[in-house]
C-alpha cells in the first residue's frame, strides 16, 4: 500500500504555526544563542550567562535562553538562581519538560532526590524523549531499592537510544510545540526510510495534533500492514479512530488487542472505553472493574469510570468513583474536575483545601493545573466567593492558551468566505441536488446555548433518535478544504460551486450511511455538533430536506459559560473573554447570512423562551421538524438515555431558570467580553 500524505504537508490549513516556526528560525538562528551554547561546551558558563543577560526581558524573556542560563548557573552550583529561572520558564510554558529535567538536576545536584524524581517523572510525560531524565529515574529508583521501576525507566532510555536521532529529534520538537519543524524533519526522514514504522507513527501523531484525521487514520493503518504486532501503533489507531467517531472500528481494533491478553489492564481499559463509545456501559463497567481488581488504586481507572456511570446517569456512584481517585493521588486534577462537572456537586472544606494545596506545592503537570484551576473556580463560584472563583477560571483558561494556535482574526476570515462564497447563486444553481433524506435534525449554535437540552427533548419523542455530536460534517469540509492556495485561502467554501450534483448526492448519503451506526431505528435523528453553522452551506447542498435548528443563548450567559466550561478537546475560542465574544459576534452574523440567503430553512431556538415557555416552544420544534406533539418532550427530563455533553445532568432535571443570570456574579471582571461583543450584546435576536 502507498503511504497517503508523505509528499506533501498535513498543515496546509494552519496559518499560525507557519509563523511560529519562522520565528522559531529565527531564535535558533540568533548568534548569541550560539554564541552562549559555544561558551557552555568550554566550560565558560559565566561568559555564557553574560552572553544571553539582553535575552532576558523580563516583559518578553527568550525561552532558550532563559533555559541556558538556568542550566550554566546549575553549572556553576548556583542551585537558586537556577530554580528561580526554571520557575520563570514554567510559568512562560507549564509543560515544558527540557525545563522540568532542568528542575531535577537542581535537586538531584543539590541532595533533594525524592524532588528530582518527581521532577524527571513530569519532565517524562511532557516530553517523552527526554533520556537523561529516563536514565536519572532509572538511577535513583535503583539506589532506593525500586528495581522493578528502574528496569522500566531504563527500558525506556534504552528504546531511545534504538531510534534514529531524526525521530528523537522529531519527538522532541513535538512536545515542545514546533509542529511544523517537527513535521517537515519526519516526512524527510519518511522519503528515505518509506517503511519505518516508527516514523509513520510519529507523522501521524503529528496529523492528529493539526487536526488532519483522516491522513494520521491512513498512515497508522498502514504501518499496522508493515508491523501487525506492534502494540503502540495499534492503540495510536484505537484513539484516532476515536477522535474520528468511527466507534465500530475502535471497538473491534480494541478488541483485537484485547483478545492477545485479556488479562492486561492496558487492554481491558482500553477496550472499556471504546464499548463505552459504541454505548455497552455494561461491558464496560464490567472491564473497569476487572482493572481495578488487579489495579484498586489507579486514578485514571477511577476517574474514567467516574465518567461513564456520569454518562448513564448514576450520579451517586460517580461521586465515589471521582472521590477514590483523588484519595489515592490528591493531584489527580481530572478527579476533582469530574466533581466540578457534574455541575451539582458542592465540594467539601476539606477537598477545597486539598486542592488549593496541590496548586500551592507546584508539583502537578500541565494538565492537572488545568483541571484543577477550572475546579477551583467551580468551587470558589457555589461558595459565592466571585472574585476567587474568576481567578481560577482566568488562570485555567491561561494555562489553555499557552497551547492553543486560536487565532479569532483567522476565524473571522473563515465566516467572511463561507458569507462571500454561499450566496443566493450558489444554492440556485445546485437546486435540486443532493441528497433527498429527512432524517438528519442538526441542532446548531455554540456550546453551552442549550443545545444539550433541545436534544433531549427531541430524543424524548418516539419517532427521533438522539445521537452525539457527530463530526462528519466537519470532517467532510476538512476535505473540502484541499491544499492552500498561494493566497492562503484554502479550496472551500469556493470549491461548493464546482461539485456536480451526483457529488452532492453521494456525499449526501454518505453522511446518512455513516451515522446509521449511531441510530436506533427512528425516522429522524439528532446531530448535535455545535459548530456545524459554520457550514450550513454544505449542509444544505448535501441534504436539502435536513431540518436545521439554531440553539441561542443571551451572549453574556452564553458567552462567560463557555469560558468557564474546560472543554475535553476543541472549542479553542472559548479559552479567552474577547476570544468567546469575538466568536459570538461572527456566529451571529454568519446566521443572519443563512437566514438571508435560505428563508425559512433555519428554525432559531431562543434558550430563555424554552425556560419561560416550555410547552410552546416544545410544540413550536416538533411543528418544524414534522412530528406530532408528544407530552414525553416536555417531560424530557424522564427520558433514560446517556448523555456525553457537559449539561448531562441538568437535561435529566426539571427546567431550572437559576444559571440565567449567574454570569451577572461576575461582572466586575468581564468588560473584554462586553467590548468583544460591542452591538451584538443588544443586538442578538
Amino acid at each position: 500500500m502507498g503511504l497517503a500524505g508523505i509528499g506533501r504537508p498535513l498543515s496546509f490549513h494552519r496559518d499560525r504555526n507557519s509563523s511560529q516556526d519562522m520565528a522559531e528560525n529565527a531564535k535558533s538562528g540568533d548568534s548569541k544563542i550560539a554564541d552562549a551554547q559555544r561558551l557552555m561546551y568550554q566550560g565558560d558558563f559565566e561568559g555564557a550567562i553574560d552572553r544571553l543577560s539582553d535575552q532576558l526581558d523580563p516583559t518578553s524573556p527568550d525561552i532558550e535562553a532563559l533555559y541556558l542560563t538556568a542550566v550554566c548557573h546549575r553549572y556553576l552550583k548556583q542551585h537558586d538562581q537556577a530554580l528561580e529561572l526554571v520557575q520563570q520558564l514554567k510559568q512562560i510554558v507549564p509543560d515544558f519538560g527540557r525545563a522540568l529535567q532542568e528542575e531535577g538536576h537542581v535537586f538531584r545536584d543539590s541532595g533533594q532526590m525524592d524532588r528530582a524524581l518527581e521532577a524527571y517523572r513530569r519532565a517524562c510525560q511532557s516530553n517523552p524523549a527526554l533520556h537523561a531524565s529516563w536514565n536519572s529515574q532509572a538511577k535513583i529508583l535503583a539506589s532506593q531499592g525500586n528495581l522493578e521501576a528502574s528496569a522500566a525507566a531504563k527500558a525506556q532510555a534504552d528504546r531511545l537510544n534504538s531510534l534514529p536521532k531524526e525521530l528523537v529529534a522529531v519527538t522532541h520538537l513535538m512536545h515542545e510545540g514546533k509542529i511544523l519543524k517537527a513535521e517537515s524533519l519526519c516526512r524527510n526522514f519518511l522519503i528515505v526510510n518509506k517503511t519505518h514504522v516508527e516514523g509513520m507513527r510519529l507523522l501521524a501523531e503529528i496529523g492528529v495534533r493539526l487536526g488532519v484525521m483522516e491522513d494520521a487514520e491512513f498512515l497508522l493503518e498502514s504501518a499496522l500492514e508493515f508491523e501487525p504486532a506492534n502494540i503502540q501503533v495499534r492503540i495510536d489507531y484505537v484513539q484516532v479512530l476515536r477522535k474520528r467517531q468511527k466507534f465500530k472500528a475502535a471497538l473491534e481494533q480494541a478488541k483485537h488487542l484485547y483478545d492477545t491478553d485479556p488479562s492486561s489492564p492496558v487492554f481491558q481499559s482500553l477496550y472499556a472505553i471504546e464499548a463505552m463509545q459504541t454505548g455497552d456501559y455494561e461491558q464496560a463497567f464490567d472491564l473497569f472493574d476487572k482493572v481495578l481488581e488487579k489495579l484498586p488504586d489507579d486514578p485514571s481507572t477511577l476517574t474514567s469510570r467516574g465518567h461513564a456511570l456520569k454518562t448513564v446517569g448514576r450520579h451517586d456512584d460517580a461521586i465515589k468513583s471521582y472521590q477514590s481517585a483523588f484519595a489515592v493521588d490528591p493531584g489527580f486534577g481530572d478527579a476533582y474536575y469530574g466533581l466540578a462537572n457534574l455541575k451539582t456537586y458542592r465540594f467539601s472544606d476539606a477537598e477545597l483545601k486539598q486542592m488549593h494545596e496541590q496548586l500551592e506545592h507546584d508539583r502537578l503537570t500541565y494538565l492537572n493545573q488545568v483541571h484543577v484551576c477550572f475546579a477551583l473556580g467551580k468551587a470558589h463560584e457555589d461558595r459565592g466567593e466571585y472574585e476567587k472563583s474568576f481567578k481560577f477560571y482566568e488562570e485555567g483558561n491561561g494555562l489553555k492558551r499557552t497551547q492553543s494556535r486560536y487565532e479569532a482574526k483567522v476565524m473571522t476570515a473563515e465566516f467572511d468566505a463561507q458569507i462571500e462564497h454561499c450566496d443566493r447563486d450558489l444554492f440556485a444553481k445546485h437546486a435540486g441536488a443532493g441528497c433527498a433524506a429527512k432524517d438528519p435534525i442538526f441542532v446548531v449554535g455554540l456550546p453551552r446555548a442549550g443545545s444539550t437540552l433541545i436534544e433531549q427533548i427531541l430524543a424524548s419523542h418516539s419517532q427521533i433518535d438522539g445521537t452525539l455530536e457527530l463530526p462528519n460534517i466537519l470532517t467532510l469540509s476538512h476535505q473540502l478544504r484541499g491544499r492552500k492556495l498561494e493566497s492562503g485561502k484554502s479550496e472551500y467554501p469556493r470549491v461548493l460551486r464546482e461539485l456536480t450534483a451526483k457529488q452532492l448526492s453521494d456525499m449526501g448519503q454518505d453522511y446518512i450511511d455513516s451515522t446509521a451506526i449511531h441510530r436506533q431505528g427512528a425516522a429522524y435523528f439528532v446531530d448535535k455538533m455545535p459548530n456545524n453553522f459554520r457550514h450550513i452551506g454544505l449542509i444544505h447542498l448535501i441534504l436539502p430536506n435536513a431540518k436545521i435548528i439554531d440553539a441561542r443563548r443571551e451572549p453574556m450567559a452564553c458567552c462567560f459559560s463557555g469560558f468557564k466550561q474546560l472543554f475535553a478537546e476543541g472549542q479553542e475560542f472559548t479559552y479567552g473573554l474577547h476570544e468567546v465574544g469575538s466568536y459570538y459576534r461572527d456566529y451571529v452574523g454568519l446566521m443572519e447570512h443563512w437566514e438571508e440567503v435560505l428563508p425559512g430553512r433555519i428554525l432559531r431556538v431562543q434558550h430563555e423562551d424554552v425556560l419561560d415557555d416550555l410547552e410552546g416552544q416544545v410544540a413550536r420544534i416538533l411543528d418544524y421538524v414534522g412530528v406530532p406533539f408528544e407530552q414525553a418532550c416536555v417531560e424530557f427530563h424522564k427520558t433514560k438515555r446517556a448523555v456525553r455533553t457537559a449539561s448531562s445532568e441538568q437535561v435529566r432535571q426539571p427546567i431550572n431558570k437559576s444559571a440565567v443570570d449567574q454570569w451577572r456574579n461576575f461582572e466586575p471582571w468581564l468588560d473584554p467580553l462586553k467590548e468583544a461583543l460591542g452591538p451584538t450584546r443588544e443586538q442578538y435576536r
